[in-house]
């Protein structure tokens, strides 16, 4: 099975049989963001993160699309979407969060709607669900953040060489693809199958397909100079709207950006909020443990 990504014939090959769903479009801004949108019932939508995209998600939909409507989208640049250039499209976490609310309004949703979050998806998820609280209806957290850096935890040191925009730092990124090759194996804490790491990858086959992989990096808020901060700072301040919420937490302990001290904040500001640690998983959770976070959803849905 083929696909497009930039008009350009992408083949599935390899695994296809992981990924077996149809991807369907919206216009954005101009631009093409696709989704998959599978099965009927209580709306669950997914938000991924970088350097993944809906494939991330694929043990999740194939299960819960039995009795549920699994909407997960690909960030424009991610995925099966368009992947335009910085001089069309934002690639800011403003630019994001629309987009979800463009997708979410586009299929004209009625039902409240559960999120399941990962990574950047995080971000961008609670800040439309901080915006539209009465279209919630309960919210997984996985190995992300909806605040800025915590006090006692460092901006990683690979991540700043991408984001400082050092000399190696956007070739390695955009011409060799460093980002998401090292995340195949930084990001699980067991090894993947050949099939699972191309498909993971298969989406960034070129330069200009590797934008966003590089733009969530330059993206991240430290400083108030930077275009995101604002807005980060608003879901941080804002984060204790959903206290009345149901939530849940799944987190890879062996995570070495979204680690501990990102889940000691959230429990912090949610101690009541039922948590599952997994000591022997990373931040590709659902890659590390598909079958106990599945069961741990299904019964918390």
């Amino acid at each position: 099975m083929n696909r497009i990504i930039n008009g350009k014939l992408t083949s599935t090959k390899g695994f296809h049989h992981l990924y077996p769903f149809e991807s369907k479009t919206v216009m954005t801004g101009g631009h093409r963001l696709s989704y998959v949108d599978e099965g009927q019932g209580p709306p669950v939508v997914m938000v991924h993160g970088n350097p993944t995209w809906s494939f991330y998600f694929r043990t999740l939909i194939q299960d819960l699309k039995k009795d549920f409507r699994v909407i997960a989208p690909d960030h424009i640049g991610c995925g099966f979407s368009d992947k335009p250039g910085s001089r069309r499209y934002g690639y800011r976490l403003e630019d994001r969060t629309e987009d979800l609310g463009t997708l979410i309004n586009t299929l004209d949703i009625k039902e409240k709607i559960t999120l399941i979050v990962h990574d950047w998806g995080g971000m961008i998820g609670l800040a439309w669900a901080l915006k539209n609280l009465d279209r919630v209806d309960k919210l997984v957290i996985t190995n992300t953040a909806g605040f800025l850096l915590p006090k006692e935890k460092r901006f990683p040191l690979r991540l700043g060489f991408i984001k400082h925009l050092t000399p190696l730092g956007v070739p390695g990124v955009l011409g060799l693809n460093l980002f998401s090759r090292a995340a195949l194996y930084m990001a699980p804490a067991r090894p993947l199958s050949r099939e699972v790491k191309k498909g993971l990858t298969a989406p960034y086959n070129s330069w200009k397909n590797r934008i966003a992989t590089l733009k969530f990096v330059q993206d991240i808020p430290l400083k108030e100079s930077d275009p995101s901060f604002k807005l980060v700072q608003w879901v941080d301040d804002n984060l204790h709207q959903l206290k009345d919420f149901s939530m849940l937490f799944l987190w890879g302990e062996k995570d070495f950006v979204f680690d501990k001290a990102f889940l000691k904040e959230w429990q912090k500001r949610f101690p009541h909020v039922p948590c599952h640690l997994f000591s022997d998983a990373g931040h590709y959770l659902f890659e590390d443990k598909p079958m106990e976070c599945l069961t741990l959803i299904r019964d918390f849905l």
